[in-house]
């Protein structure tokens, strides 16, 4: 890790500060019940609208779209495009923008 400082006493990190929020993903097949990870101050939007093609979640349970448990991780990635609809449980909490 590096770290930086200026004349005012502002430091500068490579290290990015991020939140943990509840989330439901559903995909094309599957639902996903874990966390998402949004920089402070930030939105889930602005998380998803990342270029990146892959969103991290953390404590992650996958269900069937029968409502079945199917695996349960600590981490896994889900394809952005395979995302259709994602619903934080609550996305101002951290003080992020409506």
């Amino acid at each position: 890790m590096t770290m930086d400082f200026n004349d005012k006493g502002k430091y500068f990190t490579d290290i990015i500060s991020k939140v943990a929020i509840p989330a439901k993903i559903q995909t094309t097949t599957h639902l996903i019940e874990g966390q998402i990870h949004v920089r402070l101050e930030g939105r889930v939007k602005d998380e998803l609208d990342r270029p990146e093609l892959f969103l991290a979640v953390t404590d992650a349970k996958v269900f069937s779209l029968g409502g079945d448990l199917l695996y349960e991780a600590h981490f896994m990635t889900v394809a952005r495009a395979q995302i259709i609809w994602l619903i934080p449980r609550d996305d101002t909490a951290y003080g992020g923008d409506k």
